[in-house]
């Protein structure tokens, strides 16, 4: 307890600016459930200085995305995750943190240098010629620097932000703690799955903070690519390259959000839609590893209509049984196979209580209202939101792999219907679902499949005598355990701890007083006010620690009743 109390000591400073904020904004309550209340009356001196009632007057998502957008780039990126869970948010939450940007204004070049060069292993003057030292682009993890070779070819250099690590994993740790309290002690959070939504971002975090990591997501890519020259992906020059900067080809295109110039270079936009289209498919449906932030911002266009994608740092990642998943659902919702997708649902599902009656029944409805119409008239993504709509009433999690997949399929139909009004991601899905389900019944895929089952088979053959032997072992010597993980029973634990901590202060306070009473009685040896000097330290002891168990007291009953 001692060393945690330490830990939690060095992020003080940060937990008082983030109950700050929150309070700012309106979510005082909140601040007080997550036990926060030790900072709620400090907290409350800045929201009496602040317009308060200006925010008051925003709509709840609103307020958390500006409370995000204020707490800096760990928040930021907590709310586009949350963006991509539609399985677990309404359309007006996921419209508010897809608004959440990750821009700062940059730094100056001279405060990067020094870490620069210890990066480099030499002054950058000395590797780079015309480096351009105003940033043309600046996120809140790093910013990006454009400059030349000596051979004359263009690169951008992405440097991390000084000290950016320290600050991330700070809140990171916070995050965590906030997200078990949120668990245990708001029974309503349950639903948001508050653990699991900070554990994603902290590995999407942590793979951004290495900027070597989206060089490594931009070659496996490149690699799936390099039979398709229409797809560029910038190329990595890693002797340059480690964890805190990154040197890449530079892109020199049309922005994936300037339209008019597209028109103006003569570029076919059909073309670039089915081209962008059919990327992002293979790298979902064929490769399983996909762009997870396809949006505008991270698209070029160029000659000959050809597409390049840039800034690989969030990337998904698709098993071959969730592959498999995706297609089964993809098919069943096309082709309007009830059983096929509630069969998918359920393995989603895992343990979730489901009323599968009537889940069947909703979703026959649902698709039902897609009867007749033709495939050139469906939207899939509008579908999925349905379907996504669907869960969320059944309390039915999305993996966060998929809640990903879905977001990309959504900014992929809407890039694709501003470059083409009669863009049908429909149509363009087709082909690779039905080469995904023929690919899984090859002769050579079923042999492997079947002879994975068989050697699964025969380990637990071989190992059920061992097993059983060990299991009855056990019994006969008493050792056999059962553990049964109750949540609350772990919180009752902490506070049957922090009892027998007053009951033992108490107890020394008492002895104190006790002892200290007797030392008075002696005579001689030094004094203070007349006192002898051992009794009066004696006394002083003993009020400071009666005073910090009344303290302690007060404050817990307090926090009940709030």
């Amino acid at each position: 307890m001692f060393w945690e109390t330490l830990r939690a000591a060095r992020d003080l400073g940060r937990l008082h600016e983030i109950a700050s904020v929150l309070v700012r904004y309106g979510f005082g309550d909140l601040v007080r459930r997550l036990g926060m209340s030790h900072v709620l009356e400090q907290a409350g001196k800045v929201l009496r200085l602040k317009d308060a009632e200006q925010k008051a007057r925003m709509e709840t998502p609103e307020r958390i995305k500006c409370a995000f957008q204020e707490l800096g780039p760990t928040f930021v990126k907590l709310g586009q995750i949350l963006a991509t869970r539609v399985d677990l948010f309404a359309p007006e939450w996921i419209s508010e943190f897809e608004k959440l940007q990750d821009q700062v204004p940059p730094e100056a070049f001279t405060k990067l240098k020094p870490q620069l060069e210890e990066d480099l292993g030499a002054a950058p003057e000395d590797i780079f010629v015309n480096l351009n030292t105003t940033a043309i682009a600046a996120g809140s993890i790093a910013q990006v620097h454009r400059a030349q070779l000596e051979s004359g070819e263009d690169v951008v250099l992405k440097i991390r932000h000084v000290g950016i690590r320290r600050v991330i994993e700070a809140d990171l740790r916070l995050l965590s703690r906030l997200a078990e309290i949120a668990y245990n002690e708001i029974p309503e959070a349950r639903r948001f799955h508050p653990r699991e939504v900070v554990r994603q971002v902290t590995l999407s975090l942590r793979r951004e903070l290495d900027l070597a990591s989206e060089c490594r997501n931009a070659e496996r890519i490149a690699n799936n690519f390099l039979d398709d020259p229409n797809i560029i992906i910038p190329k990595v020059y890693w002797q340059y390259t480690s964890e805190r900067v990154n040197v890449q080809q530079y892109i020199d295109g049309i922005p994936g959000k300037d339209l008019k110039a597209v028109a103006a270079k003569g570029l076919d936009c059909k073309v670039l839609a089915n081209r962008g289209s059919n990327a992002v498919l293979k790298m979902v449906l064929d490769d399983g590893f996909f762009h997870a932030d396809p949006h505008p911002g991270n698209l070029f266009y160029l000659s000959d209509n050809r597409i390049a994608f840039i800034d690989m740092g969030m990337v998904g990642r698709l098993s071959t049984s969730r592959r498999e998943q995706i297609t089964d659902l993809i098919r069943g919702l096309i082709e309007q196979d009830t059983p096929l997708v509630i069969d998918v649902l359920m393995e989603w599902a895992s343990d979730a209580q489901i009323n599968t009656e009537n889940l069947a029944v909703e979703i026959d409805t649902f698709l039902d209202n897609y009867h007749g119409v033709s495939l050139q008239r469906i939207s899939l993504p509008a579908m999925l939101g349905d379907l996504t709509t669907i869960m969320r009433d059944y309390e039915l999690t999305m993996p966060p792999d998929l809640a990903m997949l879905l977001k990309v399929f959504i900014t992929l139909e809407g890039l694709g219907r501003q470059l083409d009004p009669d863009f049908d991601m429909v149509a363009g899905a087709t082909p690779f679902i039905k080469r995904a389900v023929l690919a899984r019944y090859k002769p050579d895929a079923l042999a492997k499949r079947g002879m994975r089952n068989i050697s699964d088979i025969f380990n637990i053959l071989t190992d059920l005598p061992r097993d059983l032997r060990r299991l009855l072992s056990s019994a006969r010597r008493g050792a056999l355990q059962i553990n049964v993980d109750i949540a609350r029973l772990d919180q009752f634990g902490h506070e049957l701890d922090r009892a027998a901590s007053r009951v033992t202060i108490g107890l020394v306070t008492a002895a104190l007083i006790i002892g200290t009473a007797i030392v008075m009685t002696v005579e001689g040896g030094p004094t203070i006010f007349g006192l002898p000097f051992l009794g009066f330290l004696g006394f002083i002891g003993a009020g400071i620690s009666g005073i910090w168990v009344i303290l302690s007291v007060w404050r817990s009953g307090r926090d009940k009743f709030h």
